[in-house]
Formats: C-alpha cells, structure tokens, sequence
C-alpha cells in the first residue's frame, strides 16, 4: 500500500474514534442535563416513597393493579373499579384482600357512613382531613369504598362508588394539591367482595363513639396514604 493510502487509512479510523467518543459523551452530557432537570422539577417522586414494614410483594402487586387499571384519577374525572372487575385485579378471597390491609391499622382511617347515604358528614369531613394531611412523602391516597348488605346488589355497587366520588369531592374543594390527580386511588366493592368483619371495629373510625358492627362498618370508605416504591 502506497503511504499515502496507509495515511489516509489511519486518519479515517481516528476521525471515526473520534466521533464516537463525542457521541457518547454528548449522550452523557444530555442525561446528567435531563436528570438534574428532573430533580430540580420535582418529577423523581417515587424516589421520596418509603418501603415500611407492611409493603409486602403481595401488597405491591395489589396496588399496581389497582393504580394501573382502577383507580388513578384522570383529566379531571375519576375512574375506579367495580365490585366485579375488583375480584380480577385483586386475585384473591375478600378475607386475604383485607389482610393486606392490617399492618396499616395505624395509617390508615375508617369513614363512615349513615344507611343509604353518601353525604360526608363533619366528623367524616374531619377525619379525611386529618388523614389526608399526614401524606409524610407517601405517593399514593387509597380510597376503598363498601355498602353494608342491606338493598340490592346493584343499589350497593352504586352507593359504594359514590360514597368514594364524595371522598374524592372532598379532596379536590379542600386541598389545593396539584398532584391530586396522580395521587388518588379509587376502588368501590360494594357488598359483594371484602367486607370488614368485627375485627376493624377497633381501627380509627369517624365515629368511634358509636356502637360498631359490621354493617355499621361496611357503609363506608378506608382511607390510608401508602407508603410503598412501585
């Protein structure tokens, strides 16, 4: 080979390291850029969620289902899951359903109800402020609204959903939260999957100085922030 062409060769090769060098390194540069942005904007906050003791794998999967197909707020209606399609998301009994719920006893409110009413009254009104107002860096709101068995099946499914529609109402005339809308989620049960027994009775209730049994605590919504990274 002539010394030009070795020449030439060698230059081609180095123009090429060259260009890759820069290009690797302009990707990098691009990345820090996009990742110091992200955290100047504020849009890493999954990062400030906290894995407590009652995050379980099988609580975490519960949750992405429910926040995945149920029950995340969107552009400004809200969305959730009925009594039927929240069997298929929770893949699971009622019983082992609320299980899940049980290390969170001290997080988490229950809010009641009269028979047949979805109204919030003050001291339900109280109660979801309080709660709401404890997000301690938690990511997601969970509302989870039941009809005690009293009427039809299809009276309850409806009671339930708007008993969870007056909690939410609630949130947005109250809080002026700009994460609302990725916070909240909402999953109705009416009186055919996961109704609360005797046992949660002694959960923080709305009406705590009231006599409790399970259809008293079965009109009504839980109410907890979860502190979980999905």
């Amino acid at each position: 080979m002539k010394p030009y062409g070795i020449h030439f060769g060698i230059g081609a090769v180095a123009l090429a390291a060259v260009s890759i060098l820069m290009s690797v390194w302009l990707h990098g540069a691009a990345k820090r850029i996009d990742e110091a942005k992200a955290v100047k904007d504020g849009e890493v906050a999954v990062a400030s969620a906290s894995d407590v003791k009652y995050c379980s794998p099988a609580l975490k999967t519960i949750l992405r289902r429910v926040l995945t197909s149920c029950g995340l707020v969107k552009g400004g209606g809200s969305r959730g899951c009925q009594p039927v399609e929240a069997k298929n998301v929770a893949a699971m009994s009622g019983g082992d359903f609320n299980a899940l719920f049980m290390p969170m006893a001290e997080r988490a409110a229950i809010i009641q109800f009269e028979s047949n009413k979805a109204d919030l009254d003050d001291a339900a009104r109280t109660l979801v402020d309080k709660t709401f107002s404890d997000q301690k860096g938690a990511s997601y709101f969970l509302v989870v609204s039941r009809a005690s068995p009293e009427g039809s099946v299809e009276h309850n499914r409806k009671l339930s959903e708007e008993r969870a529609g007056a909690v939410l109402d609630h949130l947005k005339t109250t809080f002026n939260d700009p994460d609302l809308e990725q916070e909240v989620g909402l999953l109705w049960l009416g009186e055919e999957f996961a109704q609360l027994d005797q046992q949660f009775c002694q959960w923080k209730r709305s009406h705590m100085e009231q006599e409790c049994d399970p259809n008293q605590l079965n009109r009504s919504a839980f109410v907890a922030w979860i502190d979980c990274r999905l």
